[in-house]
């Protein structure tokens, strides 16, 4: 079965070795954002062979052809994602590192609405909020 990070890779016309397909196959099944140790790590349980150099040099060409984006979480390690159409922001807890991805219409509303006032169209955004988790049975929230 064919990979979305593969099929991406095929329409912009990149080789895809058997070690590159894996590594595809790794990032396309991930729903964290690894870095390229974590990406090596997993792709090495499925395939032996594969060298960290490797990893290294192939997440550099998916970038390169923006079928990955790399992101700073501010973690002291490049972290990794699919390049989607969908747009998104990360919330990160900066005592676990764990990233939650989120949407927001009202959000997307401001951002506009900001923009235009200073005479702007917005072509592009990223979005990260870092924060601990609130101490409480709801994780802070109140029921309704």
């Amino acid at each position: 079965m064919t990979s979305r990070i593969e099929k991406l890779c095929s329409d912009r016309g990149l080789k895809m070795t058997e070690q590159r397909r894996v590594i595809s196959r790794v990032l396309s099944e991930s729903h964290d954002h690894p870095d390229v140790e974590e990406i090596y790590r997993r792709s090495f349980a499925i395939d032996p062979k594969i060298s960290i150099a490797t990893v290294y040099r192939t997440m550099r060409l998916l970038e390169d052809a923006g079928v990955i984006e790399k992101l700073d979480f501010r973690d002291g390690r490049a972290r990794y994602e699919e390049n989607r159409d969908e747009h998104h922001h990360h919330l990160i807890d900066v005592n676990t590192g764990e990233v939650i991805e989120f949407k927001d219409e009202e959000m997307e509303t401001i951002k506009a609405r900001i923009a235009a006032e200073l005479g702007y169209d917005i072509i592009g955004d990223r979005l990260e909020l870092y924060g601990v988790k609130r101490s409480g049975k709801n994780g802070g929230k109140t029921a309704n």
